[in-house]
């Protein structure tokens, strides 16, 4: 007779950027009863172009949890064609941001839906249940807020500093444009008030530039603190580096140590508890004296089974912290 499974969480929430946050999403997905899951996905990197509304996290999240992810560019479907990028080309049109023609079904039909005054969180659910998703997938906002990168080269939208400059500029600022005149939606405070929800998981994703965006809208970060789950922090930096992404390149820049430590001291009395990659083992001492449990974990990412494997250890670790998820 096998012994049974320890117990784990059930009902969880994720706090989530891009593809970082959308990888431990999949994870937790996977392992998790279906429809326990709820992810917050942030929109400060949402813009306009070529007159359609694009919420880049979101459609990682959404593709991502839909299995049709296209891994190897990191963005977009798989199984993408290119003939509206190759059209456009030809005439002379914008191509920097690249959509595939999939990919531009999703903004279209979201920038149509939009004009039709619905928000983005009906949308996203609807996207969701039509792609087979049983995860609660909510943007963080219905309303619009934007991250605007200061530079050597002056203030960018996130955009055109991350995709069309390829992260190049000198970074000294951040801010989130339109958060303070921004509210958390009605579902993202139920999710994060549910008296059932037995842990809150900030994702691997970008502290400054993913989850800072989140953490900016007005009393985002009361609802973490009175939250009767425990919030518990993935490092995103492996080796005091980061995965993917300009994570490391803008702690740098800003004059910020490149140190999971920083990231943990940056979300502060937030936390509950920090999950620590294995390679970066000699700062758990000074994670501890900041009063800060800490789980050491394998963090790296790469295939499915590694999303599944730290999602479970997540889960194990978050059980520990909140002894009422194993009763």
């Amino acid at each position: 007779m096998t012994n049974p499974a320890p117990p784990r969480p059930r009902r969880v929430v994720a706090i989530s950027g891009g593809v970082g946050g959308a990888k431990l999403a999949l994870g937790l997905q996977l392992v998790l009863p279906p429809g326990e899951l709820t992810v917050i996905v942030n929109t400060g990197d949402d813009f306009e172009h070529l007159g359609l509304k694009i919420s880049p996290d979101l459609d990682t999240a959404l593709y991502t949890l839909a299995d049709i992810a296209n891994t190897e560019l990191g963005w977009g479907r798989r199984g993408e064609t290119w003939n509206f990028m190759q059209a456009m080309e030809s005439l002379g049109g914008e191509t920097w941001f690249r959509l595939g023609d999939g990919d531009l079904a999703t903004h279209i039909e979201r920038t149509r839906r939009l004009g039709n005054n619905e928000t983005l969180t009906a949308i996203t659910r609807d996207f969701a249940r039509r792609l087979g998703i049983q995860t609660t997938l909510l943007p963080m906002t219905d309303a619009p807020v934007r991250t605007r990168v200061t530079t050597d080269i002056g203030e960018l939208d996130f955009q055109d500093y991350f995709v069309r400059r390829q992260c190049q500029p000198r970074v000294a600022a951040l801010r989130f444009a339109g958060a303070e005149a921004a509210a958390p939606t009605a579902q993202v405070c139920a999710a994060l008030t549910d008296p059932a929800v037995e842990a809150i998981f900030l994702c691997p994703s970008n502290p400054y530039l993913s989850i800072d965006p989140i953490l900016a809208l007005p009393g985002l970060r009361e609802l973490l603190k009175r939250a009767a789950a425990p919030v518990i922090a993935i490092s995103p930096l492996v080796g005091g580096a980061a995965v993917k992404g300009p994570t490391a390149k803008i702690m740098d820049e800003l004059g910020i140590d490149v140190s999971a430590l920083t990231v943990a001291r940056h979300y502060g009395e937030l936390l509950d508890g920090f999950i620590l990659d294995e390679r970066d083992a000699t700062l758990a001492p000074e994670l501890q004296a900041l009063n800060l449990p800490v789980c050491l974990a394998d963090t790296l990412m790469k295939t499915l089974e590694d999303r599944q494997r730290l999602a479970r250890v997540s889960l194990e670790y978050a059980q520990k912290l909140n002894p009422r998820s194993a009763q």
